[in-house]
């Protein structure tokens, strides 16, 4: 099997999504002790997800998507729910997006903006603006974090996403997926999704610095939804290549951030974790080994 297959991943509840360019699996632990697998085939590639600055945006879609999938599957496994309309998947997702904008954009802008009224340069320079309002987003985002981390239920999920983590650095090392080989292995990872976030935050300073100051807090909170396509398409190139240049020792400083807050987003697996994550990878790699056997 080749190493270089590009694999992403996701915790879900008592399991773990991977996924890659021919498809994703999902497997999940159910209350007896069962390893469940649920396995889906990619048909058709999006052609937007190949075109560079804008593809960041639309990968960033389908993952949230695929995502809201993966948990709707191990909540009916581990809850013994009945499975979900796609209506319903989309509302969750819809819903997800309006929250997300409401905490991470609309109320550290609404701060900022009162935080201008006592310091005359938060409201008279861009620059000093977007600034605080970056660092109340970060402020926002790490609280956030340690906030669920405190709910039980959510210790054994990032711990799944430990052992997600584990798994792809065990394949991208070119070493066998089982759980004794895998849980030597780092459970930090440089492609992570809360790498991908803090690269976020500190693009947004920048590009929201280019929003005049003397704009009222409607238009910068309309404009600041309407530039995260960008956003999201340049901190995906960003994380692409901070991952291809990863030993680089400027590159290291960059990504250390993340690195350190995947502390708190991952914990250290069991043997019983790192089985379901690497019976998800296994099946991934399948769908490739297929299409290897079909081209020979």
């Amino acid at each position: 099997m080749k190493k270089n297959i590009s694999i992403g991943g996701q915790a879900v509840i008592e399991g773990v999504m991977m996924k890659s360019q021919k498809g994703w699996a999902v497997a999940v632990r159910n209350p007896e002790g069962e390893v469940i697998l649920k396995l889906e085939e990619i048909k058709k590639q999006n052609k937007l997800s190949k075109i560079p600055l804008i593809r960041g945006f639309f990968i960033l879609l389908e993952t949230l998507w695929l995502g809201m999938k993966a948990i709707d599957f191990s909540s009916k496994i581990v809850f013994k729910e009945e499975k979900s309309s796609p209506w319903s998947l989309a509302l969750s997702l819809f819903l997800a997006f309006l929250i997300g904008i409401l905490l991470f954009i609309v109320l550290p802008l609404y701060v900022t903006k009162l935080a201008g009224h006592l310091f005359e340069i938060i409201s008279t320079n861009s620059f000093i603006f977007n600034l605080v309002d970056g660092i109340l987003r970060v402020l926002v985002f790490i609280g956030y974090v340690f906030t669920i981390s405190m709910w039980p239920q959510m210790g054994r999920i990032f711990a799944y996403h430990g052992a997600e983590h584990k798994t792809i650095n065990a394949f991208e090392s070119g070493d066998s997926l089982n759980p004794e080989n895998v849980k030597k292995y780092s459970r930090l990872h440089v492609r992570c999704g809360t790498s991908f976030v803090f690269i976020v935050l500190v693009i947004s300073i920048i590009i929201f610095s280019m929003i005049p100051s003397s704009w009222n807090f409607i238009l910068k909170a309309i404009s600041r939804v309407i530039l995260l396509p960008i956003i999201a398409g340049l901190s995906y190139e960003i994380l692409k290549i901070s991952a291809n240049w990863q030993n680089n020792f400027l590159t290291r400083i960059f990504i250390l951030p993340g690195l350190i807050f995947q502390k708190i987003t991952t914990k250290e697996p069991d043997t019983t974790q790192i089985e379901v994550a690497c019976e998800a990878l296994k099946a991934v790699l399948s769908l490739s080994e297929k299409e290897e056997r079909i081209n020979a």
